[in-house]
């Protein structure tokens, strides 16, 4: 089974990626979480994203296409990547939800794939 390992990352966590004081340590843990699950098999693909004042958001209104600069969330948090692998069941998905590098602001979220059929 196939789940996405959604990383969601608060304010702070999107400036370590960038400021040079905190930018070793952050992308550090992060590739070496990559590594670990490239080494164990279960990695299937991925991507970090761009922080969030780069996105558009696309909505409908009276069924016609409206596009906003930037996402719109009730939340800090934010999506910053996700990783998607291949593992037997939850409890296991879970487990490697678990061993990514802990940081203030982060939260993983774990969701099943839909079927490729």
């Amino acid at each position: 089974m196939q789940y996405t390992l959604l990383i969601h990352e608060d304010p702070q966590g999107f400036a370590a990626r960038t400021d040079p004081a905190r930018q070793q340590a952050y992308w550090s843990g992060t590739m070496h979480y990559l590594q670990a699950l490239k080494d164990a098999g279960v990695f299937v693909g991925g991507a970090g994203l761009q922080p969030p004042e780069t996105s558009t958001t696309l909505r409908y209104r009276d069924g016609k296409p409206w596009v906003q600069d930037g996402p719109f969330a009730e939340t800090k948090e934010q999506l910053g990547g996700f990783f998607i692998v291949e593992l037997p069941h939850l409890d296991a998905a879970l487990e490697w939800a678990a061993r990514f590098p802990q940081r203030p602001g982060v939260v993983v979220e774990v969701r099943p794939n839909l079927p490729n059929e």
